[in-house]
């Protein structure tokens, strides 16, 4: 099982979906609030490549790349400015 339908299953399992009670609950639409709708645009980047063509690496697994190197080494955030710049 991929970690993706793991997660699901648990968030079904959490809201008793799983149990043959969808009809009793309701799924309601709204707009995520700031801090989510941040995360969702993150999470974007992941579907998009670091340069066309580009298969290996995507946005955000080469921000997480450095942000671990960062925290590995220690780096100061005036060091961290430099690498991405």
């Amino acid at each position: 099982m991929t970690t993706l339908i793991l997660t699901e299953n648990i968030v079904m399992d959490a809201m008793r979906m799983n149990q043959g009670n969808v009809s009793q609950c309701p799924i309601v639409e709204e707009e995520p609030n700031a801090d989510a709708a941040r995360f969702f645009d993150l999470l974007k980047d992941y579907d998009e490549p670091l340069w066309d063509g580009c298969t290996n690496h995507c946005k955000l697994s080469a921000v997480t790349q450095v942000f671990t190197i960062k925290s590995d080494h220690g780096l100061s955030e005036a060091g961290y400015d430099k690498i991405i710049e």
